[in-house]
């Protein structure tokens, strides 16, 4: 039996729940549908990774040379890159070396369902578009991602799939974690995702959104007579503290709190479960939440978000176009409309599942040598249609 050798590099090492979840998810595929496998994850922190996956091998790959890396990644069968936002300006030349030296190697390689922008600097622009330009596969989470990659010029075909998180399932939770966490049915509970400003986010402001959240949720306590709990997904960056800045601006404090328990994602999933409703900035927060049933608002303060909100066919305009009072009534408009609402997003969950598993058909695809040519790629499924 062939013992089949992939690859995985991407945001990952415990820094952000979503870019876990979809590790999570892309191993647990390959998993199911490949027999004999052994998978090595390229991530930045070798314990939380090994802690997190069951996996073969990992590598520290920001502590490697490139000459220290390569035997690693030239004895795989298939190296991904993906998935998640790892196109923008600031990260793009790291996550493209270990792309680079697999083509360079002669290994397959496939960019698997990814997110892009802000991509700005023309010298990113270049990089980008050489590397991937010479990749067997391309898929992306949106299409915002397919057109700013086919705007910077790659010239191979692009795939619009979904997001792997869309296969995420619920896991257990730790004993006694709701009641730790508070969450006893007393109230509503409404969960809320704040993020920080950063090179994936240039342009929000902290102070303005950190007062259209608090003020919103100030709104929810008064309107459903709610608890709101934050809910970090960067818990060993800065989500935390803005979830705090956030409590330090509302009227009605004591009704808040910032959840304590570090998760894995699939039992956050589980704790979403409980939620009444939800508000929320991070991308894999609005997943996990749409996955759960839980009816929301969400600020877009990317393009991620937006295509999520149009895959979904839930309204709402980008951040930048919203006031306090904007937000109020579409937070009122989603509450009143919350069972129409829950059992829509259902009916489209199966088809943004069905184009997340496509991203998985296609690497094994490639790893058994059926689609070994960039021409022979699959015909491209429109996320619009779901």
């Amino acid at each position: 039996m062939t013992t089949y050798k992939v690859g995985i590099s991407g945001s990952y090492g415990g820094f952000n729940l979503g870019d876990e979840a979809i590790l999570h998810s892309i191993i647990n595929q390959l998993r199911r549908t490949v027999d004999d496998i052994e998978i090595t994850v390229f991530s930045r922190s070798i314990p939380d990774t090994k802690a997190r996956h069951q996996v073969d091998d990992v590598v520290d790959v920001r502590a490697l040379t490139r000459v220290e890396i390569t035997p690693k990644i030239d004895s795989l069968n298939l190296f991904i890159l993906g998935g998640g936002g790892i196109f923008f300006d600031k990260e793009a030349e790291v996550y493209l070396r270990e792309l680079e030296i697999a083509q360079q190697n002669d290994v397959p390689t496939m960019v698997y369902a990814v997110g892009a922008g802000p991509l700005n600097n023309e010298n990113s622009r270049k990089r980008v578009k050489e590397v991937l330009s010479n990749a067997n596969a391309i898929t992306v989470r949106d299409r915002e991602a397919k057109k700013i990659f086919e705007d910077i010029g790659v010239d191979n075909p692009i795939m619009v799939t979904a997001d792997p998180a869309f296969l995420l399932t619920p896991e257990p939770l730790p004993k006694n974690a709701l009641k730790r966490e508070q969450v006893h049915g007393q109230r509503i509970l409404v969960g809320i995702s704040v993020r920080e400003p950063g090179p994936a986010a240039p342009d929000i402001d902290p102070n303005f959104y950190h007062g259209l959240l608090a003020n919103a949720a100030d709104f929810v306590i008064s309107r459903l007579d709610a608890d709101v709990i934050f809910v970090p997904m960067e818990r060993a960056v800065f989500d935390v503290q803005h979830s705090h800045a956030v409590i330090s601006k509302m009227l009605q404090p004591q009704h808040a709190w910032v959840l304590k328990g570090d998760y894995s994602p699939g039992q956050l999933l589980t704790v979403m479960k409980h939620f009444t409703f939800a508000i929320g900035m991070r991308l894999h927060f609005l997943i996990f939440s749409a996955l759960q049933g839980v009816p929301f608002v969400a600020l877009p303060y990317a393009s991620k978000v937006s295509g999520l909100l149009d895959n979904l066919q839930v309204p709402m305009p980008p951040l930048n176009r919203v006031d306090s009072g904007l937000i109020n009534a579409y937070i009122d408009k989603a509450w009143d409309d919350r069972n129409t609402t829950k059992a829509h997003i259902q009916q489209l969950i199966p088809s943004l599942k069905a184009l997340a598993a496509e991203n998985n058909r296609l690497a094994v695809g490639l790893l058994r040598g059926q689609c070994s040519d960039k021409a022979e790629a699959p015909i491209e499924v429109d996320a619009k249609q779901v």
